[in-house]
C-alpha cells in the first residue's frame, strides 16, 4: 500500500531587516508564502495555520523567491520600486483570492475604505468579510493591506501595529506623485 508523505512541501524561511524592524519570510518553491512583521499579533498561529494548510515543513536558508524578495523590499524602501514582481504562493478559497486581488490594484501612495474595496469588487454587503479576509493576508507590503483606512480616514487595524500602517502610508506618499489624501475608488 502506496502511503503519501504528508509533508512534501518546504517553507524555506529567512529574515531581512528592513526600516521598520525585522520581516520573517517563507517561501514555497512555487513563490513567497509567508512576509511578516516579526512583531505581528499572532505571528506564531499564522504560521503554523500556513503550515498545516501546505503539509509542509519549515526549513531555513534561501531560495530564489526569497532573494528576489529581498532584493524588492530593500527597493521598496529606499523609493525606488513601487510595484513587487516576486512570484505568490497564496493559499486560500476563492473569496479569499479575490480579496487579495483587489489588495494589489490599489496603487502605490493611494488609500481605500473597506467600503470602497467591496464596492469595487461588486459585493457591498461583504464589508466586513472583506476586512477580515485582509487581516488573513499573510503577505505584509506586497500585498498591500495596509493601504485600506476607515471610511472616515482613520487608521484602522494593522496586526503589526497602527505605528506601522501610519509610516508606510506616509513613506508611500512621499515616494509618489500622488497628492496627500488620494483616495482609490
Amino acid at each position: 500500500m502506496e502511503t503519501k508523505n504528508h509533508l512534501s512541501t518546504v517553507i524555506t524561511m529567512t529574515e531581512f531587516n528592513t526600516p521598520l524592524g525585522p520581516m520573517l519570510a517563507g517561501a514555497t518553491t512555487e513563490g513567497l508564502c509567508i512576509l511578516e512583521f516579526k512583531n505581528r499579533i499572532r505571528l506564531e498561529k499564522e504560521l503554523a495555520d500556513l503550515q498545516k494548510l501546505l503539509e509542509a515543513t519549515v526549513v531555513y536558508g534561501k531560495n530564489k523567491h526569497l532573494v528576489q524578495t529581498e532584493t524588492e523590499l530593500t527597493e521598496y524602501f529606499a523609493g525606488s520600486r513601487k510595484t513587487f514582481s516576486v512570484s505568490l504562493h497564496t493559499p486560500g478559497n476563492e473569496f479569499a483570492q479575490s480579496v487579495w486581488k483587489a489588495l494589489q490594484e490599489i496603487p502605490y501612495g493611494k488609500t481605500c475604505s473597506y467600503k470602497d474595496q467591496a464596492d469595487r469588487m461588486n459585493n457591498p454587503r461583504a464589508i466586513r468579510a472583506i476586512a477580515s479576509t485582509n487581516g488573513r493576508n499573510r503577505l505584509a507590503i506586497i500585498i498591500p493591506c495596509h493601504r485600506v483606512i476607515g471610511s472616515n480616514g482613520s487608521m484602522t487595524g494593522y496586526a503589526a501595529g497602527i505605528d506601522k500602517k501610519k509610516w508606510l502610508l506616509k513613506f508611500e506618499r512621499e515616494n509618489s506623485d500622488i497628492p496627500e489624501g488620494s483616495l482609490f475608488k
